[in-house]
């Protein structure tokens, strides 16, 4: 963990001047880990930890999400896939991309726009949000947000854009995040503009012929498993490995099992 931690993050200054800062540990093949919406520096080190004594890691925080900048609003795809490029360039070659959830999309469009990528390693990308439909969440999420009502507005996200079953959410009792929790809502609401500006259009992936390893969980709700298994049907080179008794968390509440086969596929 310390090589983690005992050393501040890195940054550079990306094409329109957004500072990203990034954590680079390990050696070997680069890999480039992206995060999910509302994650950070730290959400692929779980998985990280397993994989740092045969990879050259890199953990960037994406724009909007702190220690890296805000970006500008409205944001898209591209604006990622450009820090990225970005990334790639200080390597100074190919990179292995795994991305998880929203960061597998990101991956999904940096792959489709030309980026060197030598593999694409994809968690449950959710592919289904995206669309004008997003707007009006967007706008009530902005709303309860500038109300402080964290709670209600992390509702909304898992309802309309995760999706979590009523049920699950049920059982999951207050979302309310704790006082001390750090309010990731400027992040999301950024990714939601990249998610509205998009399409549900699966077709389009299939101009992607890198590598691909799509990953799920046996127990994710849908409709991310058809999805995921659409677009694994679609891409000429992908493959899918399903997680027995794993869910849409499994990159933070099975990180070992995740590790393995990402190991078993980055080369």
């Amino acid at each position: 963990m310390a090589q983690f931690t005992s050393e501040p993050p890195a940054s550079f200054d990306s094409f329109d001047g957004t500072r990203i800062y990034y954590r680079r540990v390990g050696s070997g093949s680069p890999v480039i880990m992206i995060h999910g919406s509302g994650g950070g520096l730290h959400s692929w080190q779980p998985v990280a930890e397993y994989l740092v004594d045969r990879f050259e890691l890199w953990l960037p925080a994406r724009r909007g999400y702190a220690p890296s900048g805000p970006g500008h609003a409205p944001k898209h795809y591209t604006d990622e896939v450009s820090d990225l490029g970005m990334i790639i360039d200080m390597i100074g070659r190919p990179a292995h991309l795994v991305g998880m959830s929203y960061g597998a999309t990101v991956a999904l469009h940096a792959a489709a726009a030309g980026l060197p990528v030598r593999s694409l390693a994809l968690w449950e990308p959710p592919l289904y949000a995206a669309g004008a439909e997003l707007a009006p969440v967007l706008t009530r999420f902005e709303e309860l947000t500038a109300k402080g009502e964290r709670g209600r507005a992390v509702r909304l996200l898992a309802e309309q854009v995760s999706r979590v079953p009523a049920a699950l959410l049920e059982a999951a009792g207050d979302l309310e995040p704790a006082e001390n929790e750090h309010d990731d809502s400027y992040g999301w609401s950024r990714d939601l503009e990249s998610m509205i500006a998009d399409t549900t259009y699966l077709d389009r992936w299939s101009s992607v012929t890198t590598p691909t390893l799509l990953m799920r969980g046996s127990d994710t709700w849908q409709p991310m498993p058809e999805t995921v298994e659409r677009l694994a049907t679609g891409m000429p080179h992908a493959r899918l490995e399903t997680f027995p008794g794993q869910s849409h968390f499994a990159p933070s509440t099975s990180p070992e099992a995740v590790a393995r086969i990402l190991a078993e596929f980055l080369y």
